[in-house]
């Protein structure tokens, strides 16, 4: 769901990069409950990426709102925005910093589309094909939402470019040194997106998927219902494939990690039904 934006975000990225410092290793949030504590390598700042997604979320508004496709169903967007907002309340758990994000909820229509994103700083678009297509209560919903804000809270899109520019700097240095021609560059990076940048967006998956559990337990919504929100994708086909050439982890693996993580977030979810 992260890749649909990185060449319009990549695109965005080229006046910034002239002003790159220094590569540094940080810890873009908590650990919560669920332990994620990955060191993450990033080239470019938090405020860099925020100002690049907050452009390319506005252009696609835009673009949604002249096709007449942007919040077109009340009754769906309202409930979209009720999950989220309850969601979006837990989010300092990760951020303390989340609670002055310029939050954004917007749905789709598209009715054929099984997808939805969270981009750094909080804009959230959610398609009504998702909801419809896969009939989602909102328990369903909450684990989408949720996975799709950890993303934004480990800031998964400033890492994501931040290797990619890193590889592309290091390739064409490479190439120039070793004389390679364009189609012999072309099949190193093949091989480096192989080896490098698809075992890192699956362990991205994974966080994602593990906080996303955190808050929606925290929400008040039922952490089983991430795993049945898998079981439907795989019934449309999605999430099944071949996990080694997959930028995401397969259905029946993810479900592995999200039943692991179940007994750290079952007590957070009955505390917050007593609330």
């Amino acid at each position: 769901m992260q890749r649909r934006w990185k060449t319009l975000i990549l695109s965005l990225t080229l006046p910034a990069v002239l002003g790159l410092g220094a590569c540094a290793d940080v810890s873009t949030t908590q650990t919560g409950a669920v332990g994620v504590n990955r060191k993450q390598r990033m080239l470019l700042s938090s405020d860099q990426v925020e100002e690049i997604s907050a452009k390319a979320y506005q252009q696609e508004e835009t673009k949604l709102r002249g096709a007449g496709k942007l919040n077109t169903d009340p009754a769906l967007t309202a409930r979209v925005r009720r999950v989220s907002d309850r969601l979006i309340r837990q989010a300092t758990v990760f951020r303390p910093d989340a609670a002055r994000w310029k939050w954004e909820v917007n749905v789709a229509n598209a009715p054929n589309e099984l997808n939805a994103y969270a981009m750094a700083g909080g804009k959230i678009m959610v398609y009504s094909g998702l909801m419809t297509k896969l009939n989602l209560s909102d328990d369903e919903l909450a684990a989408v939402i949720g996975h799709e804000m950890a993303h934004a809270l480990r800031e998964h899109s400033r890492e994501s470019m931040s290797q990619e520019y890193a590889q592309q700097m290091g390739l064409s240095v490479v190439g120039a040194l070793a004389g390679l021609n364009e189609s012999q560059l072309n099949l190193a990076a093949m091989a480096t997106d192989v080896a490098l940048s698809k075992p890192h967006s699956r362990t991205m998956e994974n966080e994602a998927d593990t906080m996303g559990l955190e808050l929606m337990a925290r929400a008040g919504y039922n952490p089983q219902a991430a795993i049945s929100v898998w079981n439907k994708m795989m019934a449309q086909g999605q999430g099944g494939g071949i996990e080694f050439l997959s930028t995401h982890p397969s259905g029946p693996s993810r479900i592995d990690n999200l039943r692991r993580h179940l007994p750290q977030v079952m007590p957070l979810y009955e505390a917050a039904r007593k609330r």
